[in-house]
C-alpha cells in the first residue's frame, strides 16, 4: 500500500470523530487508531505509527532544527531503513563534498517494501551524512546535512 494512502488516511482520522481506520487493498491492510497504533502489512510486519503527529518532517533550515548542526538538515518523513544506493552495486546517491541542486534524489527510505525517494529541498554542498547505509532510520531523524 503506498504511504501516501496511508498518510492520507491519517489526515482523514484526525479530521474526523473517528478513533480508528482499517483499510483492506487486496491482501494488505493498514490499521490506524487514535492514540498509537500498529499498522499491518500483510500481517506480518508491523509498524508503530501515531496518529498524532501524521504531517510528514520536512528538510528545515538548522535554526529551527533541535540540534547542533551547521548547514540545512534533511529529516526522514517516515519510520524505515535508510539507503545511500538505489541498488547494491550501483554508487551512493550522494558523497560528503558533493554538490546538490533542490529536487535531486539524495537517499531511499525503505517503508513496508518501498522504496521512498528523498529529494534535497535545497541547494548547497552536502556536509555530512548522519547515518550508515541501511540503518533503520525514525520518523523526523536527520539523515544529511547540506550547506
Amino acid at each position: 500500500m503506498d504511504i501516501r494512502k496511508i498518510k492520507k488516511l491519517i489526515e482523514m482520522l484526525q479530521e474526523s470523530d473517528l478513533r480508528e481506520i482499517e483499510v483492506k487493498e487486496g491482501e494488505e491492510s493498514v490499521r490506524i487508531a487514535r492514540g498509537g497504533s500498529i499498522e499491518h502489512f500483510q500481517a506480518q510486519h508491523p509498524i508503530q505509527m501515531r496518529a498524532e503527529s501524521p504531517t510528514p518532517v520536512k528538510s528545515i533550515p538548522v535554526e529551527d532544527a533541535p540540534s547542533s548542526f551547521s548547514g540545512n538538515t534533511v529529516c526522514s518523513p517516515i519510520v524505515g531503513t535508510f539507503y545511500r544506493k538505489p541498488a547494491p552495486n550501483k554508487p551512493a546517491f550522494v558523497e560528503i563534498g558533493d554538490k546538490v541542486k533542490a529536487g535531486d534524489v539524495i537517499c531511499i527510505v525503505e517503508a513496508m517494501k518501498m522504496m521512498n525517494e528523498i529529494k534535497s529541498e535545497f541547494s548547497g554542498v552536502v556536509k555530512s551524512i548522519e547515518v550508515d547505509d541501511a540503518a533503520p532510520v525514525e520518523f523526523g531523524q536527520v539523515l544529511i546535512v547540506i550547506e
